[in-house]
C-alpha cells in the first residue's frame, strides 16, 4: 500500500512539474553565447595578424579561408558543448524516470541551450551590423552631399566654358592634341560637348555616324588635321575609351561573382557549423546530466 501511494505521489509530482529547467537552459545559453563571442574575437585577431596587404607576405587567401572554416567549427563545438554541459549539469534531478526519458530530456536541454544561445548571438550581431550600417549610411550621406556640391561647382565651370576633370576627359583631350599651340579657353566648350557625345556613345555601345562626322569636324578645326585624319583619331580614341570601359565592367562583374561565391561558401559552412554546434550541445548535455545524477 505504501509503495502504491509513493508511486501515485511521484506521478502527481511528475504531472505538475515542468520537464524543462529553464534556469539551466538560459544559463547554458548565455554561457555559450559569451564563449562564442570571446573565441570569435580571438580568431578575428589572429586572422588579421596572419594576413597582409603587401604581396609576398602573410598567408594565402585559400589558407586563410580553410583556417576560418576550421575555427568557425571549433567555436561552435566548444561554445555549444560548454553551454549544453552546463544546461545538463544545472538542471533539476528527475526521480522515478527510466534512463531513456532522462537521456531525451538532457538532449532536449542541450538543444534548447544551443537554440537560445544562437538567438542571443544573432541579436548581438544584428545590433552590431545595424550600427555599422548606420555609420556607413551617414558617411555615404556626407559623401553624397560633397559630391552634390562638387557637381554644382562643376556645372558652374561648364557654364563658363571650362572643361571639368572627368574619367572621359583624358580621351577627349587626346582628340585635341595638336602639333601647334591652341587656345585652351576657346576649345573648352567644344571639349565639354564632345565629352557628352563620347559618354553617350559609350553607354550606347558605339558612336553614330552623324556624331562621328560632327566630332571629327570639330577636332579638325581645333587641331588643323584633315577630316579623314580627324575621323581616324576619333575612331582610335573612342575605341580606347570603350576598351577601358569594358575592362572596368569585366572587373566589376568578376568582383561581384567572387563576392557571390564567397557569400555562398560562408552561408554553407555557417549552416554546417551550426548543425555541428547543435549536436555538440545535445551530446554534452547528456554528459552534464549524467554527472548531475551521480551527485
Amino acid at each position: 500500500m505504501n509503495s502504491i501511494g509513493h508511486a501515485a505521489a511521484l506521478e502527481a509530482d511528475e504531472s505538475t512539474a515542468s520537464a524543462i529547467s529553464w534556469a539551466a537552459v538560459l544559463g547554458g545559453a548565455f554561457a555559450s553565447a559569451s564563449l562564442a563571442m570571446i573565441l570569435l574575437a580571438g580568431g578575428a585577431g589572429l586572422g588579421l595578424l596572419s594576413v597582409s596587404p603587401w604581396s609576398g607576405t602573410g598567408i594565402a587567401a585559400s589558407t586563410f579561408g580553410i583556417g576560418a572554416i576550421i575555427w568557425l567549427i571549433v567555436v561552435q563545438v566548444a561554445s555549444s558543448g560548454f553551454g549544453g554541459y552546463l544546461a545538463g549539469r544545472l538542471r533539476t534531478r528527475w526521480s522515478g524516470l527510466h534512463g531513456g526519458e532522462v537521456y531525451f530530456r538532457d538532449t532536449a536541454h542541450g538543444f534548447l541551450s544551443w537554440a537560445v544561445g544562437a538567438v542571443i548571438s544573432a541579436a548581438i550581431l544584428t545590433s552590431t551590423i545595424s550600427s555599422l550600417v548606420g555609420g556607413v549610411a551617414q558617411t555615404g550621406a556626407s559623401a553624397v552631399t560633397g559630391i552634390g556640391s562638387a557637381a554644382v561647382q562643376a556645372g558652374g565651370q561648364a557654364a563658363q566654358g571650362v572643361s571639368g576633370s572627368t574619367p572621359i576627359s583624358y580621351y577627349v583631350d587626346t582628340m585635341f592634341r595638336a602639333d601647334h599651340a591652341t587656345n585652351t579657353a576657346d576649345s573648352g566648350q567644344a571639349r565639354a560637348e564632345i565629352g557628352q557625345i563620347v559618354t553617350t556613345s559609350l553607354m550606347n555601345g558605339q558612336m553614330s555616324p552623324d556624331d562621328r562626322t560632327y566630332v571629327a569636324r570639330i577636332i579638325a578645326a581645333q587641331t588643323g588635321l584633315s577630316q579623314a585624319d580627324a575621323e581616324q583619331r576619333v575612331d582610335q580614341v573612342v575605341g580606347q575609351a570603350k576598351a577601358a570601359a569594358d575592362k572596368v565592367a569585366e572587373s566589376t562583374r568578376a568582383a561581384a561573382d567572387k563576392a557571390r561565391v564567397t557569400a555562398a561558401a560562408i552561408s554553407v559552412w555557417t549552416f554546417i557549423s551550426m548543425l555541428i554546434g547543435a549536436f555538440s550541445a545535445s551530446l554534452c548535455a547528456t554528459f552534464g546530466g549524467r554527472a548531475r545524477d551521480l551527485v
